[in-house]
C-alpha cells in the first residue's frame, strides 16, 4: 500500500476518500498522524487554495499528499460565497450562522441559481510540477427556507429541482454519488488509472 496524506482532519471526508482510493493501493492518513497544522488558505480560487494545502501537507509528511477545496457559488452574489463558504458569517465557523447570512442576502433576489463546487489536488512530493486535479460542479439552487436535517455547510439551503429536495433531505449514500465531491473522487480515480499514479 503507498501512504498518501489527506490535508484534512474531517472523519466523514476521510471514511469517503479512504473507500474510493484504498481499491487502488493507497493507504489514506489524516494529517493529524503527523501532528500538521491546518494550512494558511490566502487565494481567491479554490484550485490555490487546495494546492497550497496539499504542498504544504506533503512538506511536512514526507509523503504524497492529497487536498480538497471546496464551497457554494451563489450566481446572483457574483459567486459569494466561494472560497469564503466556510467562514461567510466570520469566526468561529458556523454552518447555521453561515445559512442566516446566505437567506439574508438572498432575501430581495429572484435569481435562486447556485451550485456547490470542489477540486481536488494530488502531489507526489512538495515541488510536483504535475499535480493532478479534478474537478466538480453540483448545480441546483437556493431556498427560501431551510430544508432536511442531514448533511452539513449550506445543504439545507440547496435546492435540487430534479429531486425536488434539498441536499440535506438526501441519503448520504445517495448524496455522496451525486455531490460535487462525489463527482471530483470519480475524476481523480480516472486519472490515477489513466496516468498510473497507484504503480508510482
Amino acid at each position: 500500500m503507498k501512504k498518501l496524506v489527506i490535508a484534512s482532519n474531517n472523519p466523514g471526508k476521510l471514511r469517503e476518500i479512504n473507500r474510493i482510493l484504498a481499491p487502488l493501493g493507497f493507504e489514506v492518513l489524516p494529517q493529524a498522524r503527523f501532528d500538521i497544522p491546518e494550512a494558511e488558505e490566502p487565494h481567491f480560487t479554490f484550485v490555490e487554495n487546495a494546492l497550497a494545502k496539499a504542498r504544504h501537507a506533503s512538506r511536512l509528511a514526507g509523503l504524497p499528499a492529497l487536498a480538497d477545496d471546496s464551497g457554494i457559488c451563489v450566481e446572483a452574489l457574483n459567486g459569494e460565497p466561494g472560497v469564503h463558504s466556510a467562514r461567510f458569517s466570520g469566526e468561529p465557523r458556523s454552518d447555521e450562522r453561515n445559512n442566516q447570512r446566505l437567506l439574508e442576502r438572498m432575501k430581495d433576489r429572484e435569481n435562486r441559481r447556485a451550485h456547490y463546487y470542489c477540486v481536488i489536488v494530488m502531489v507526489r512530493h512538495p515541488d510536483d510540477p504535475q499535480p493532478l486535479i479534478a474537478e466538480g460542479a453540483w448545480h441546483g439552487g437556493i431556498t427560501r427556507a431551510a430544508r432536511g436535517s442531514g448533511g452539513f455547510g449550506y445543504d439545507p439551503l440547496f435546492w435540487l429541482p430534479e429531486l425536488a429536495k434539498t441536499a440535506a433531505e438526501l441519503a448520504p449514500d445517495h448524496k455522496n454519488r451525486i455531490s460535487h465531491r462525489g463527482l471530483a473522487l470519480a475524476r481523480l480515480v480516472e486519472l490515477l488509472r489513466s496516468r498510473d499514479y497507484a504503480a508510482v
